[in-house]
């Protein structure tokens, strides 16, 4: 109990995963962890590459991108502060399955790939943890193809400003047309068109690219029910990870 107490007492990063880690957990990985800057548009790591880091966001949020043979790019998750991005990596096979690139600027925590691997080696419940901080990942994707083929162009981007806001916790944002445009899966025309629409409805207010959230609720009641489904997912499984390191 000492021992637990005396741990317990070590500041953590202002990173969800990593506050919910025990506290015999979160001294496998902390004199490993390092603290960077997550600047925008920087490229975490390429499609096919080996994937060498682990990054805990403390604010700012990274985009797991897609790329297409004819140049397009479109977003099939974020990652932002209450997460992990490599969950999956340090499991399993590090090699990207996509782009990984900053979408919303901040901090993260960032501990190497291997040392993260060995610490998971010596803890169950460090691996259950890596695997369900994974899978909600996952969840996102899945919810994500079915909304980027089926709802409209409005309640996409209402639903990714609304987690982009949950995952860099302000309501200021700043994305470009570009990004948001990969956020939803559509043209670019398409998404100054739909901005302008929120932006007449007084949900949000929209400048060259820095976007401010004025009216949450009016941004939920027009934003399809995968954000919704989502953030039910990805609840139930971080959840149920703390309640089992905890």
């Amino acid at each position: 109990m000492r021992q637990e107490t005396a741990l317990d007492s070590v500041p953590r990063p202002p990173n969800g995963f990593l506050s919910a880690l025990s506290a015999s957990d979160f001294e496998l990985i902390r004199s490993h962890l390092r603290t960077v800057e997550l600047n925008p548009d920087m490229v975490l790591v390429e499609v096919d590459e080996v994937l060498k880091r682990a990054y805990l966001p403390h604010k700012g949020a990274i985009s797991l991108i897609v790329k297409l043979a004819r140049g397009e790019q479109v977003q099939i998750a974020m990652v932002g502060r209450d997460s992990i991005f490599g969950a999956f990596a340090a499991l399993g096979d590090p090699t990207a399955l996509n782009c990984a690139v900053v979408l919303v600027p901040g901090i993260a925590s960032t501990i190497e790939l291997d040392q993260l691997r060995l610490a998971a080696d010596q803890s169950a419940t460090l691996r259950r943890a890596l695997a369900r901080h994974g899978l909600a990942v996952h969840a996102q994707i899945q919810q994500t193809a079915g909304c980027n083929a089926s709802h409209t162009v409005e309640s996409r981007l209402a639903r990714c400003l609304l987690h982009t806001r949950d995952l860099s916790g302000s309501d200021k944002i700043v994305l470009t047309q570009e990004a948001m445009a990969q956020m939803i899966g559509a043209r670019r025309n398409s998404v100054s068109l739909v901005a302008h629409t929120l932006q007449q409805a007084d949900f949000i207010h929209y400048s060259r690219g820095h976007i401010e959230i004025t009216n949450h609720d009016g941004l939920m009641k027009t934003s399809c029910e995968c954000y919704a489904t989502v953030k039910a997912q990805y609840t139930r499984l971080i959840q149920r990870c703390e309640s089992v390191t905890a």
